[in-house]
């Protein structure tokens, strides 16, 4: 369906109120389970790394490790899976359900193409509110990690900061907003597919908003290997 949404998105019809409304729907929604396991990650991930650190007097490196790897593969990761359970599941039963009541067939019976009035608005939702709610994540994580490491290893939070600094660079945060709109563009597509595909009855209908999530989960998974892999060898990853 990637082909058709974004031909559609070139050729198709606008629906600027449907936009906003999508937009609304994806990002309020999810930003307080995406904080709360943003805090509680970091500061899970900070601990484990920590303890390991300090076994080789490494303290001075611990905002920049957990800083880079947190920033890099595990926060965009953590909140698109979020999206997906929350978001992509609710598109998938919601377009299931207008199948199998019809409803999809009254839009194309008056002549309203149903990729340009319910697929592309969530996929632009998520496209955008996705890196949002990511740079969220990633201001929040950085403060758990930092008080993380402050509680349990008595690392000071300029040191911690100041690790960060020298370690992340803008194309490390760039690279991080590109998985997230990616990753955005993955959670709505397979919701809707699943949706617009859905058969049968209610029983059909969850079937496809599981399906979704599970497939989802399993692209996002593949996706970030195939960057993380072609990402691999650039030079400013190498530092």
């Amino acid at each position: 369906m990637s082909g058709q949404v974004i031909w559609r998105m070139v050729v198709g019809a606008k629906y600027p109120r449907c936009y906003r409304e999508q937009l609304f729907r994806t990002g309020p929604g999810a930003i307080a389970p995406v904080l709360i396991v943003a805090l509680c990650a970091s500061a899970i991930f900070t601990i484990q790394t920590a303890r390991e650190l300090t076994r080789f007097g490494a303290v001075s490196v611990i905002g920049g490790a957990f800083g880079l790897a947190f920033c890099r593969e595990l926060n965009p990761i953590l909140v698109a899976c979020i999206l997906a359970g929350q978001v992509g599941s609710a598109f998938a039963a919601e377009l299931g359900a207008m199948r199998v009541s019809e409803q999809i067939d009254a839009l194309v019976m008056l002549q309203t193409n149903p990729i340009d009035f319910l697929v592309i608005p969530r996929v632009l939702a998520c496209c955008v509110m996705l890196p949002i709610l990511t740079i969220c994540s990633l201001s929040l994580g950085l403060v758990g990690g930092m008080i993380a490491a402050g509680q349990f290893y008595q690392v000071a939070p300029p040191v911690f900061w100041e690790a960060i600094a020298q370690t992340l660079t803008l194309e490390d945060l760039g690279l991080m907003l590109l998985k997230s709109g990616l990753f955005g563009w993955v959670v709505a597509l397979i919701g809707c597919t699943w949706g617009l595909t859905a058969q049968g009855g209610a029983k059909q209908v969850g079937e496809a908003a599981t399906q979704a999530v599970v497939n989802t989960w399993l692209t996002i998974f593949v996706l970030d290997v195939a960057i993380a892999a072609g990402s691999a060898n650039l030079p400013w990853t190498l530092g």
